[in-house]
């Protein structure tokens, strides 16, 4: 499998990750980019897991909106050996899953594969893209089904 920068940083005071199965979902994903308009670009990618709380307050200073979401994604600079970053909200993760009968960790490895489609070039703003986007989302997620290599996250209490 392609092999890639991986920076994983878990910025979440409750949450427990395996770095090594988040590192094959990024691989796998990477592997079969040519199913995903060509993948996200070559060189350093950055993966975040953060609270509401730091998600909010990037995407105000950011995107100038303060309020919660599950995922943002920063495109990079590929001639400098930068894909973009990835921050993913463990906590939208978990109110969503919660009241949607969702698994956890399921719903926080959708968020990683949402942020990679979206660096790959997959928008979801308007209706067409979001269909194309969410079909993406599904296809990739089969795929790491298949592989047996949706992580296993947990929040402590």
């Amino acid at each position: 499998m392609p092999s890639r920068d991986l920076a994983i940083h878990n910025a979440h005071p409750r949450l427990r990750l395996d770095k090594k199965a988040v590192a094959r979902v990024v691989d796998i994903l990477d592997a079969y980019r040519e199913k995903f308009l060509g993948g996200c670009p070559d060189g350093e990618l950055s993966l975040a897991f953060m609270t509401d709380a730091k998600l909010a307050k990037l995407h105000a200073d950011f995107l100038d909106d303060p309020t919660t979401t599950d995922v943002i994604t920063f495109e990079g600079q590929p001639e400098f050996g930068a894909a973009g970053e990835i921050c993913v909200s463990a906590d939208t993760a978990a109110a969503y899953s919660k009241t949607n009968d969702r698994d956890f960790s399921e719903e926080l490895t959708l968020y990683v594969v949402h942020g990679w489609l979206h660096l790959a070039g997959y928008d979801d703003l308007e209706p067409a893209k979001k269909r194309k986007m969410r079909a993406a989302e599904a296809r990739a997620m089969k795929l790491l089904h298949a592989a047996d290599a949706v992580p296993t996250f947990a929040l402590r209490r």
